[in-house]
C-alpha cells in the first residue's frame, strides 16, 4: 500500500498532529478545512460566505498539491455551526464544482476549532499509486 502525506503552503498548516491530506493507492483523504488564512494561520474575517470560500479554497489547494482537482472529489462532509445557513453555503459550494457533484453530507455541530462557522473535509480519487 503506497501512502503519502500531502503538504502545501497554499493551505494552512494543521492546527494539531495530523496531515493536510493522505494519499493511499490513488485515494486522497483531505483533513477538515476551516477558514484559516494560509499565510497568517488566523481565521478569516467577514461574513459567512467569506468563511465558506476560504475553507473551500484551502480544500482546493490541497487536492491540487496532490495532483488532482475538485472534480476528483467523490465525497464531501460539511460541518456548519448554523444549519439555517445551508442555502447560503450551497450558493458558494456550487461555484467550486463544475461537473458532477460529489456525494455529500451536511451536519450541524455545536462548535468548530477556532470559532469557525464551517469546516469541510473530502475524499477523492486522483489515480496516483495505481498498480
Amino acid at each position: 500500500m503506497a501512502r503519502e502525506a500531502v503538504f502545501t503552503d497554499a493551505a494552512p498548516r494543521p492546527v494539531g498532529p495530523y496531515s493536510q491530506a493522505i494519499v493511499v493507492d490513488g485515494w486522497i483523504f483531505i483533513a477538515g478545512q476551516i477558514p484559516l488564512d494560509p499565510k497568517s494561520g488566523e481565521l478569516v474575517e467577514g461574513e459567512f460566505r467569506v468563511q465558506v470560500r476560504r475553507a473551500l479554497d484551502n480544500l482546493k489547494a490541497i487536492v491540487e498539491a496532490a495532483g488532482g482537482s475538485m472534480d476528483d472529489l467523490v465525497k464531501v462532509t460539511v460541518y456548519l455551526k448554523d444549519i439555517t445557513k445551508f442555502d447560503e453555503f450551497n450558493q458558494v459550494y456550487k461555484e467550486y464544482f463544475k461537473s458532477s457533484y460529489p456525494a455529500r453530507v451536511v451536519v450541524e455541530v455545536s462548535d468548530l476549532p477556532k470559532g469557525a462557522e464551517v469546516e469541510v473535509e473530502a475524499i477523492g480519487y486522483i489515480g496516483k499509486g495505481d498498480s
